[in-house]
Formats: structure tokens, C-alpha cells, sequence
């Protein structure tokens, strides 16, 4: 976030003279390390955080070397200097709500996202081949994990706290949004595209009495989804969207469309159409972006959801264009941040016993995940929507639900 800075770093070899002296050199990096600190609390002094500092949102800095490594990598290098242990904050979650509120982050220079951007652009990120990675590298990491973290229905989404107080609450009242807003009825089908761990399937299931097939590209969610649903009427297939060929009354998918990719969007809303029924809606249930991109954040590219990128309303706009009707848009964001906050806290009351599994490493990177991404949400740069389409337009119109 901190690499636009305009100064050029030389490597000079430091050579250790008789007597325990360095010779110019060193002094010179010593010069240069000093500058590069007061260049960056120059910067982060505009989201008013201070290194070293003691509020809350400050950031405590435990080498010298972390300076040049932000400012040559980006968020890329902050997020990997965190996880070496090179600096720490009390409340990540609130230096992130201040460097994006702030906008630093814009200020990284746009040739270093060149490699990134080009690779987006010449292949498909998101094909049935690369689409697997990412079950096999975030959602198949365990699901001890995800059971300690999330609310009782595991609910991997962001959660409904219009009247809720509690993250079961928030998650319940989701699924039950979810489903009024279909306007599920008795012996109806389902596809739910990116089941999880089939708490929409189950819930759906047991409340509204209808058929479901939830497809996910995750074998560890196929495995515990299909024991937690056992004796409904619930089908869980390990299956790409893009293999489903059948009719359904209704379909929904909820937080899997950030993974689908930009090149893929009609494709997908072309597949959703195809499987809908005529008079039948489509609730997608996404995080989205403030402006348009083909590429996610570097760090969580790398460490949490490779080949994945958030979505525009422009992106949305033009892969649903003479395919499918947009009959309602609800954005409800600012919960996404609350959501988090409570994946975090459940996380860590419970990192004993998972620590024997996991690593300490993947502890910081899991918490930089987590309180990351809260402050994206809370400084209003990432958004959660909930989109109700159908094929024709609905007869009379659609009646919205909140």
C-alpha cells in the first residue's frame, strides 16, 4: 500500500573494516532505511496512524527491513511482512478501516499490478480446471476449522443483523431472508449453486418442505454437507455450475460468485437462465466491488482465494443484459462487517484447540484474513448484495423483501 514513494533503493555492499567500523555503505543504508521510515509515517500519518505509536489502530514495527518490503511489494509485502512477524497492532481490523478510508492504497503504482493484470487478461483464471484450486486450497483446509469459526448452521456468507443480536441469529435470519425472497413453496426445487456446507439446503429443506441440489467444487464440504442434510430431501454434488443441466423453480447462490471470474459472468448467468424455470427467480448473494476490476488483492490472491475477484454493479449489469431481469437490489454491506468480527472472535476463543493442527503462521495469516477484510467492509470500499433476477420480468412486478 505504501510503494509509490518516488525513491530509488541502491544496493551497497557493506564490507566490515579492522576495529569493528562499517564503512560508508552501511552508513548509507542506515541513511536510506531512516528515510524510507519517515516517507511512511508521512503516509500513514494521513489515516492518522503512527509507527510505533499508542493507539489502538497504530502499527508496532519490529525490523527495519519492513519499510523497503512494503514499499517495493505493496499490500503483497505488508501482508507478508505481517506474517513473518515484522510488525503487529492491537486492532488490525481498524488499520485497515483507516488506510482505505484514507485511500492510501490508491497511491501504489500502477506498474506493479502489470504481471497480475496481464495474466488476468490472456487466460481464464476461473475455468473448470483452475476453478477446483480454490476449493482445494481455502474451503477442503479443514472443516474442524470452519465448524470452530462459524455460527451452528455454518454459514460460510455474511450474516442478516437487521434484528439479530447474535451471529446464529444473523445467519438464521439470512437463510430465512433468502428464502421469502424466492418465495420458496412446498415440493419446489432448488439448485443452490456453491452449497457450502448445506445450510441454505438444510435449512430450506426442513422449514419451506422443498427439494434441493446443492453443487460445490469442494470434497470436504461434499463429505460434511451430505451427513449434516442426511434424511431430507437434499442432494449434494461435487459439481462445476457450469455441468448442471436440468430445470429448477428457483435458484440461488450465496458467496460464490466471487470466484467465477470476469471472463466467466455470462457464461454463468446464460447456464442460470438455461436451468431456471419460466416463472422460476434467481437470488444471487455476492460481495462487490466500488469500481470494476479482473483481479483480486495480491495477498489474498496468494494466501486465501486464488483466482478470485470481486464483482461491479457495471460487471453484474452487462452479464445479465438480455439474459436475465433484474427485479430487485439490496446491499446490506455495513453486516459483512459484524460477520467478520464474529468469524474472528469465534476463531480465536477457539485457537487452542486448533492450534494442534494448524501452525502459528497460519494463525496470523488467518487473523490478517479475517480483521482485513472487516475493515474493507467497514470503510464502505466492499459491499454484499443480494440481486433478485428472473427469465421475463415477474407479471405485476416484484415485491421487494427486507
Amino acid at each position: 500500500m505504501f510503494n509509490n514513494l518516488g525513491l530509488k533503493y541502491y544496493r551497497v555492499k557493506i564490507r566490515k573494516i579492522p576495529g569493528g567500523i562499517y564503512n560508508l555503505g552501511d552508513n548509507f543504508l542506515i541513511m536510506a532505511m531512516t528515510k524510507l521510515e519517515k516517507k511512511a509515517q508521512q503516509i500513514l500519518s494521513q489515516a492518522g496512524i503512527t509507527i510505533n505509536g499508542n493507539k489502538p489502530w497504530d502499527i508496532r514495527v519490529h525490523t527495519p527491513e519492513f519499510y523497503k518490503r512494503v514499499m517495493a511489494q505493496g499490500s503483497l509485502g505488508l501482508g507478508e511482512a505481517y506474517l513473518d512477524g515484522w510488525w503487529d497492532s492491537p486492532r488490525l481490523d481498524q488499520v485497515f478501516t483507516r488506510l482505505l478510508q484514507s485511500q492510501i492504497d490508491k497511491k501504489v503504482a500502477k506498474w506493479r499490478l502489470m504481471i497480475p493484470y496481464l495474466k488476468a487478461n490472456l487466460s481464464n483464471l476461473q475455468n473448470k480446471t483452475k476453478a477446483r484450486i480454490v476449493g482445494e486450497k481455502h474451503y477442503d483446509i479443514g472443516n474442524d476449522l470452519y465448524a470452530a469459526m462459524l455460527d451452528k448452521r455454518m454459514v460460510y456468507t455474511c450474516g442478516y443483523w437487521k434484528n439479530a443480536k447474535t451471529l446464529d441469529e444473523a445467519q438464521e435470519a439470512k437463510l430465512d431472508l433468502v428464502c421469502r425472497k424466492l418465495g420458496l413453496r412446498k415440493g419446489q426445487k432448488v439448485l443452490d449453486i456453491g452449497c457450502g456446507w448445506g445450510s441454505f439446503a438444510k435449512y430450506a429443506a426442513e422449514k419451506y418442505k422443498v427439494k434441493v441440489v446443492g453443487i460445490t467444487i469442494s470434497k470436504e464440504q461434499v463429505a460434511l454437507a451430505r451427513e449434516r442434510c442426511k434424511g431430507l430431501p437434499v442432494e449434494i454434488r461435487l459439481q462445476d455450475y457450469r455441468e448442471v443441466n436440468e430445470k429448477f423453480d428457483h435458484i440461488v447462490s450465496l458467496g460464490m460468485f466471487e470466484h467465477v471470474g470476469y471472463k466467466n459472468y455470462r457464461t454463468y448467468m446464460k447456464k442460470v437462465r438455461q436451468c431456471l424455470k419460466d416463472d422460476g427467480l434467481f437470488l444471487l448473494h455476492t460481495i462487490g466491488g466500488n469500481r470494476s476490476v479482473r483481479m483480486t488483492d495480491a495477498w489474498i490472491g496468494k494466501y486465501i482465494f486464488p483466482n478470485s475477484m470481486l464483482p461491479s454493479i457495471k460487471q453484474i449489469g452487462e452479464s445479465i443484459e438480455n439474459i436475465l431481469v433484474m427485479e430487485d437490489w439490496h446491499n446490506f454491506g455495513a453486516d459483512y462487517d459484524k460477520t467478520l468480527m464474529a468469524w474472528f472472535n469465534n476463531f480465536n476463543k477457539n485457537w487452542l484447540k486448533l492450534k494442534v493442527k494448524y501452525s502459528e503462521r497460519f494463525y496470523r495469516m488467518w487473523k490478517y484474513y479475517l480483521l482485513s477484510c472487516a475493515g474493507s467492509f467497514r470503510s464502505r470500499r466492499n459491499q454484499l448484495w443480494q440481486i433478485v433476477l428472473s427469465k421475463n420480468g415477474v407479471e405485476g412486478g416484484y415485491q421487494s423483501i427486507r
